[in-house]
């Protein structure tokens, strides 16, 4: 069967909205939404973080069959500047589903990354780029030996976590997590509180308060 590309996905979230979850910390969304929606943690970044923009953008998802590249060249083709591809390769080890050649051309469009359960391969150019973050769960050399079948845009699972499209995608160095479109709005005030607490928690630390006090832990029984 060829490439299915589904037509039908929900209103974007307002650019304004994404760019405030740039200031916060996925350990931060992990934690308010109780770990439900936090991607395997074995789906690392390419390089460190640190230093450089967070993962972050609308998903654009490409479910790929076995050794089969389709989606993910249609996902390209159909993502916009400031999205995310998100790739359900099923968490195969044995072929990349992505490199430099797919990359670059996604790249050049704006998308500003991707999230691979499945490999990649050409990982030394990937992972010099700062303005295009790769996470995957495997790394190998070999190709995909086809190129006509898979979906674009359907709802995923991604190392244990459902995707759908337009669902917002957060990652840094701790890792990725996904926030659902409908709870984005609602999550943000709330995930700006808490990283600004983090910040004045880490001042006091700084000031000599030990973290008994900063964190309001309990006494121990001495005995």
């Amino acid at each position: 069967m060829p490439t299915r590309i589904i037509a039908e996905t929900p209103p974007r979230l307002s650019p304004d909205l994404i760019r405030r979850f740039a200031a916060v910390p996925v350990a931060v969304v992990v934690d308010l939404l109780e770990g439900r929606t936090q991607v395997d943690p074995a789906i690392r970044p390419l390089r460190r973080i640190a230093g450089g923009p967070s993962l972050l953008g609308s998903a654009v998802t490409a479910l790929c069959d076995p050794k089969d590249y389709g989606a993910v060249h249609h996902a390209i083709a159909v993502a916009e500047a400031g999205d995310v591809v998100v790739i359900d390769a099923g968490g195969r080890s044995d072929v990349a589903m992505i490199g430099d050649l797919l990359s670059t051309a996604a790249r050049r469009k704006g998308i500003v990354g991707l999230v691979a359960d499945g490999a990649v391969r050409d990982t030394g150019i990937l992972g010099g780029w700062n303005d295009f973050a790769v996470f995957t769960r495997h790394v190998t050399a070999r190709g995909p030996a086809s190129k006509d079948g898979g979906t674009v845009n359907a709802p995923v699972t991604i190392g244990g976590a459902p995707v759908r499209p337009g669902d917002l995608i957060l990652g840094d160095d701790d890792g990725v997590v996904v926030i659902p479109r409908e709870a984005a709005e609602g999550l943000i005030a709330k995930a700006e509180e808490r990283a600004q607490a983090e910040i004045g928690w880490e001042k006091r630390l700084s000031a000599g308060e030990t973290t008994l006090a900063v964190f309001g832990v309990p006494d121990a029984v001495r005995g």
